[in-house]
């Protein structure tokens, strides 16, 4: 195995106006950087003009996320719960990609109103697996609802749970980031 740091790729999975996704992973993604094993580059779906529909032929945007997602050698994904789900933004751009997010693995991080975003978690596990991804056990839930926010309700503050769980995830990540980068390295995937 090399020294040579994991690019992770965090994800912010909402696009909806007024959304908390941004500085929720805003929060993730300045307690990954405090690694020296990682490399973390944020990609948000609300900077792409993704098509309403699913065009013939690829469009630049859906192109450059599908290159961003090449690049990476692990990502988490930061998803709000809707609707006992995660949204169709994110089911969308996910979408975009096939080849480029196999035998890569995947962190969550989650939030909503009472679940932390459970239901989000285990619907993309779901689609994950389906795409030859492996994701995490463990996954960073955040209740917007409950103790440990801002007096705005807007951003996590760092609890001790918290912090374990962000640290046992990018663990798990890290291990199995370095184990698959050096397996694609040494023999390409087979699906």
């Amino acid at each position: 195995m090399t020294d040579e740091p994991l690019n992770v790729t965090v994800i912010i999975g909402s696009t909806r106006a007024g959304r908390v996704c941004d500085t929720v992973g805003a929060w993730f993604a300045e307690r990954a950087r405090l690694r020296d094993d990682l490399a973390v580059e944020v990609l948000d779906l609300a900077s792409y003009a993704f098509p309403a529909s699913y065009p013939e032929q690829a469009t630049p945007p859906m192109r450059q996320f599908a290159a961003g997602v090449s690049a990476a050698d692990a990502f988490v994904v930061v998803t709000p719960e809707y609707n006992r789900s995660f949204p169709a933004s994110l089911k969308q751009a996910i979408d975009y990609a096939y080849d480029e997010w196999q035998a890569k693995p995947v962190g969550i991080v989650a939030y909503g109103s009472g679940s932390c975003g459970h239901y989000a978690v285990e619907q993309l596990r779901t689609v994950f697996t389906a795409l030859h991804a492996v994701t995490m056990r463990d996954w960073v839930g955040v209740d917007l609802l409950g103790a440990g926010m801002d007096e705005g309700c807007r951003r996590p503050c760092d609890t001790d749970d918290r912090l374990r769980a962000i640290a046992a995830m990018l663990d798990q990540l890290a291990w199995w980031g370095r184990a698959l980068r050096e397996g694609r390295r040494n023999q390409p995937y087979v699906s």
